[in-house]
């Protein structure tokens, strides 16, 4: 039997502050909500920059037994290596030590907090060494950047590297095979504390380059919605996808391109494909022919 909402237990990343902590919220009227962050007041405090902070998450959440959801909230947008530990490797590893928890839910779900700003080129050699799984490297990687003035890729290409992540494994066996569906949601720019704090300093910067036809800042509360919907038990179909909540900035932006590029099959596929369409046709006639 599929759980109603009200049984099902739930776990939110950088619950503490900003998009997680209205995440939790309003994911508490839906069911048992286990939080996670650096503040006082969360369930499980936990540095995601350190393995020693993503083990001791994974182990005391583990302990709980059956996760039906996980949210990954916590990250960083400062142009420090810490930001590529902690949005990547941290969100990556707690994910995948938490797996069994969710495979043990007979309607488990992730979502992965993006950003509108993964829109943007980020650094290929930091998007690589994150795909790679090599953190140290990635390291390196975000100081040489800060060394020249490009900081500003640091927290971009992790998301890029989080959205690569989220599409490449969503469809694997542990994962679908598994029944646990797995997406990623890249808010635009919204009215967190932190962004109002320091909207008049970053106004322009902001607008210029991730412009919101309706707005900006935009309101909280419909993207801390649609988390909650895809991290549902009513999500059962929906896997793989980077939802672009935002404003309008992936449309403006990228127009009609995303639908231009289509599904390409290897030779193979095709002749498979042909032989099947054949010996389908011949089944309708053969089909029609007895009616």
């Amino acid at each position: 039997m599929e759980p109603t909402d009200d049984r099902c237990r739930y776990l939110v990343t950088g619950a503490d502050s900003g998009l997680g902590a209205e995440v939790a919220e309003r994911l508490a009227r839906h069911g048992t909500v286990i939080t996670s962050g650096l503040g006082t007041e969360v369930d499980i405090r936990a540095d995601l920059a350190t393995p020693r902070g993503r083990d001791t998450l994974v182990e005391q959440a583990g302990a709980l037994g059956r996760l039906d959801g996980v949210v990954t909230a916590a990250g960083i947008g400062s142009a420090r290596p810490d930001a590529v530990s902690l949005n990547y490797f941290g969100t990556v590893a707690v994910l995948e030590g938490l797996r069994p928890a969710l495979a043990s839910s007979p309607a488990p779900a992730v979502t992965v907090v993006s950003s509108s700003s993964s829109l943007n080129r980020g650094s290929r050699s930091l998007v690589r060494a994150c795909r790679r799984g090599d953190e140290q490297l990635g390291r390196t990687v975000a100081r040489r950047l800060e060394r020249l003035g490009l900081g500003s890729q640091i927290y971009r290409s992790s998301k890029i590297a989080l959205n690569h992540w989220v599409r490449r494994t969503a469809v694997t066996a542990p994962w679908a095979g598994s029944g646990i569906v797995l997406n990623a949601v890249a808010p635009g720019v919204i009215g967190t504390d932190l962004v109002l704090r320091t909207w008049s300093a970053d106004r322009d910067l902001l607008e210029t380059a991730l412009p919101q036809p309706l707005g900006a800042p935009g309101p909280v509360g419909p993207v801390a919605d649609l988390i909650i919907h895809t991290v549902s038990v009513q999500n059962r179909f929906m896997t793989g996808q980077v939802i672009f909540c935002d404003g309008g900035t992936d449309a403006l932006r990228r127009g009609i391109r995303p639908q231009q590029v289509f599904l390409r099959y290897h030779p193979r596929e095709m002749i498979m494909m042909a032989g099947a369409a054949r010996a389908g046709d011949d089944s309708r006639r053969r089909s029609t022919s007895r009616t």
